[in-house]
């Protein structure tokens, strides 16, 4: 049986909507994901200059691959987020937690500011880890 358990010795980070750790016992299956950006299912960058939306298809994407492997936002233990803008991310980061809040989890990761992701029209990448 999988159990997750949130690992808080402070409760700053709860209040800011992610966990300092994720103790996962029981996990029969692990899915990596890779970096999930602003891409159309073409595989053109999307939203040009426009966070908000590269933020929402950035976690559609994240969605539909975790759907592919049979979970949902539900299994994530753990998230990274790149972005080329940490202010605007801040700005924005209602929109991840709402997700995230509305599968009831909040994974614990990073938050890192790059000088560029993979297309320079990206501002946005996230990259998770999900256990089933």
């Amino acid at each position: 049986m999988l159990v997750t358990t949130p690992v808080n010795p402070w409760q700053w980070s709860v209040d800011l909507g992610f966990n300092q750790g994720m103790l996962v016992q029981g996990a029969s299956t692990v899915l990596y994901l890779a970096g999930q950006s602003s891409m159309s299912p073409e595989g053109e960058p999307a939203h040009a200059g426009d966070l908000a939306a590269q933020i929402e298809l950035s976690l559609d994407n994240l969605e539909a691959v975790l759907k592919e492997s049979g979970m949902d936002l539900s299994n994530i233990v753990r998230m990274n987020i790149y972005t080329t803008d940490v202010d605007a991310l801040f700005q924005n980061y209602g929109i991840i937690a709402e997700r995230l809040g509305t599968a009831g989890v909040q994974p614990p990761g990073s938050l890192l500011g790059v000088s560029r992701l993979a297309y320079p029209e990206l501002m946005v990448e996230l990259e998770a880890t999900a256990v089933g």
